[in-house]
């Protein structure tokens, strides 16, 4: 299948980790020029480079994403280097493991800045270009924890559903200019960050890593762990023209993880 995205233009945030990476270059092998965006510039690059590599191409960019005056600064660059963005991919990194409970105020500013607000302000700076272009993707990563909250994510699971709501919301508003907004959630893909999650609840349970994996590879209908490049896929259509029909949506790349309908 022909996704017709040759030639367009993504941002893709935290491109530099697991699922962001696998992203961008799902997206460079459909002829998506990507820009690279990431805290740390070195996995950016490495990104980047794999890409470029590859015969794509790609530009890095170190963004802090809890710095809201870089954003133009930023965006015009891309602007003048790749073009105008048609594709933007939200993701951002997760807050460290937390009761919902008896959090400094500070600890939950800091990452509604770097994870809710800097999606949101990013958007609104890309948006008006897409919708004089009559064609946008809004595409958000989130958590499996907006359907079914996991124990010790407290701050996880409520910064994150909140982006649920603003990106049904919208939808609603701008699906008529030809951009759609939808929210993707991985269940358990394996990432640095998953084995960052393991690791914890091993030490806090006082149990072996692998213990804990095989636990939770056992409560996933097809019985495995999902690999980056099938979430980069889903994503990579969701960018695409084949997708225009799909907006305002919750898609779910969980092998089936999630109990509820």
């Amino acid at each position: 299948m022909d996704l017709q995205l040759n030639g367009k233009v993504a941002l893709v945030l935290g491109a530099g980790g697991g699922l962001g990476g696998a992203i961008a270059r799902a997206l460079a092998g459909e002829g998506v020029r990507v820009a690279v965006a990431d805290v740390d510039l070195a996995a950016a690059e490495k990104t980047s480079h794999a890409i470029n590599d590859a015969g794509g191409r790609a530009l890095s960019v170190q963004w802090d994403l809890a710095d809201l005056a870089s954003i133009d600064g930023h965006v015009s660059k891309i602007e003048s280097e790749l073009g105008p963005v048609d594709i933007l991919v939200n993701n951002t990194g997760g807050p460290p493991p937390t009761p919902a409970s008896g959090q400094d105020p500070a600890l939950w500013r800091k990452h509604f800045d770097s994870m809710v607000l800097s999606v949101v302000a990013i958007t609104d700076r890309v948006l008006p270009g897409m919708k004089s272009r009559k064609y946008g993707r809004i595409i958000t990563s989130t958590s499996s924890g907006v359907v079914a909250p996991i124990p010790n994510l407290g701050l996880s699971n409520a910064l994150r559903l909140s982006l649920v709501g603003w990106s049904k919301t919208l939808a609603k508003e701008v699906g008529r200019d030809g951009v759609t907004s939808n929210i993707v959630l991985p269940g358990r893909i394996a990432t640095d960050r998953i084995r960052f999650l393991d690791e914890a609840k091993a030490k806090r349970e006082g149990r072996s890593v692998e213990d804990v994996s095989a636990e939770s590879t056992g409560s996933i209908p097809v019985g495995r762990y999902g690999e980056p490049r099938e979430y980069g896929d889903m994503v990579t259509f969701l960018a695409s023209p084949r997708a225009s029909y799909i907006t305002g949506s919750t898609i779910r790349i969980d092998g089936g993880l999630i109990a509820s309908v």
